[in-house]
């Protein structure tokens, strides 16, 4: 009665979900974000980059469309200095200058959500002697005893790492909030849309190399009175044979005729088929993971259909999302050059200046002040009458 029990218990249990998915769905599983804030999704982005060309050209316009800055340090002395610190500065093993050191963090920022880095110091010198950008896949922050305190553990044994020290660690994180201090990535939201994309352009591939690579159908129909009925099949293995013949020979760039007697029928297998039209689906596809990267299509060689002024609030738009990146990055820099400055003797900080994001936004404060002297030239003529 036992046995009999267990067994009917067995059988009672159900049947998982998963022991059913098909090759597709698990392809569709590879592609769901975890909802964890511990668990990050370095790989996926990282694959997302080298799958979608749009993607990675949309982080890289974001990078360079950020723009160039110059350090103004508070004491003026140390100015020329802190010029070629920020010129010749080592940046890892191939890379100089404080710019390439930031355009380094913004791209890991954008990616991963979050950036690390470092400043090197040489205790003899007393001065820094280089810079370095870290992969944020390799290590996990996260509070220490209190809330403004970091504590930096493996991302894969989580456990404390000694860092010697911390207070030269430079650390960064894209749009935090209480649920994800971490940061969130700019990528979040875009793997499963860009599952379907690639399953789009995989069919698109196959269409195209079916049609270079097209397949013959060969249909031999023996006469309706049955006269050679009898040596159909020694006429189809021949017609078979003679066709095999020629289609080797067209390979080797060899042309040669194919001639035959009786009723043959040849066709191209799928040529009947209609071609999906996938413009539109790749079009609405292309359009969310602009929507989530900011970027205007036109910016990325995208011919959509739009106006002037449309193109103008997209621009405007930009400007805002750069001078959001813009201000995530000033502080980093204040902190390496004032680090700099202080190696040197100077109590002063510094302050950045940025530079323009485009010649659009100098004519538009041109404009500007162009509209506000005209407007105080006819008050004062105003008031000049009056009087």
């Amino acid at each position: 009665m036992s046995i009999l029990r267990n067994l009917l218990k067995k059988q009672a249990q159900p049947f998982s979900a998963t022991s059913f998915a098909s090759a597709r769905e698990k392809d569709r599983i590879s592609y769901r974000i975890s909802r964890s804030p511990e668990q990050f999704e370095h790989d996926i982005y990282d694959t997302l980059r080298e799958k979608v060309p749009v993607i990675d050209a949309c982080i890289e316009k974001i990078v360079r469309l950020t723009g160039g800055f110059r350090v103004i340090a508070g004491d003026e002395r140390f100015q020329s200095e802190l010029d070629e610190f920020c010129r010749s500065v080592p940046v890892g093993i191939s890379g100089r200058s404080v710019s390439t050191f930031c355009d380094m963090y913004l791209d890991s920022l954008l990616t991963y959500g979050n950036a690390i880095g470092r400043i090197f110091t040489d205790h003899r010198t007393l001065s820094i002697k280089g810079l370095y950008v870290t992969d944020p896949s390799l290590y996990s922050v996260s509070c220490s005893g209190s809330p403004l305190d970091m504590r930096v553990t493996g991302a894969y044994s989580n456990k404390p790492i000694n860092v010697r020290s911390p207070q030269k660690l430079i650390y960064t994180t894209l749009n935090p909030s209480p649920k994800n201090p971490s940061g969130v990535s700019l990528l979040r939201g875009l793997p499963a849309i860009s599952g379907l994309l690639m399953s789009i352009y995989s069919c698109i591939g196959q269409n195209f190399e079916r049609a270079g690579n097209i397949r013959y159908a060969v249909t031999y129909k023996p006469a309706p009175d049955g006269s050679d009925r009898m040596y159909a099949r020694e006429r189809a293995m021949s017609i078979a044979k003679e066709w095999a013949d020629g289609m080797n020979a067209s390979r080797n760039g060899v042309v040669k005729d194919f001639i035959t007697v009786g009723d043959v029928d040849i066709r191209v297998i799928g040529a009947d088929n209609k071609v999906l039209d996938t413009q539109i689906p790749v079009r609405q596809l292309l359009e969310q993971m602009i929507a989530k990267l900011s970027i205007p299509p036109f910016l990325l060689g995208l011919n959509w259909s739009t106006t002037e002024k449309m193109s103008s609030q997209q621009a405007d738009i930009l400007t805002s999302e750069l001078e959001y990146y813009r201000r995530l990055l000033t502080p980093v820099i204040e902190r390496i050059c004032s680090t700099f400055l202080r190696l040197c003797g100077s109590s002063e900080g510094c302050s950045v200046k940025w530079d323009n994001i485009n010649l659009q936004d100098e004519v538009a404060l041109a404009q500007a002040r162009l509209y506000n002297a005209q407007a105080a030239l006819l008050e004062e003529k105003t008031q000049k009458e009056e009087t």
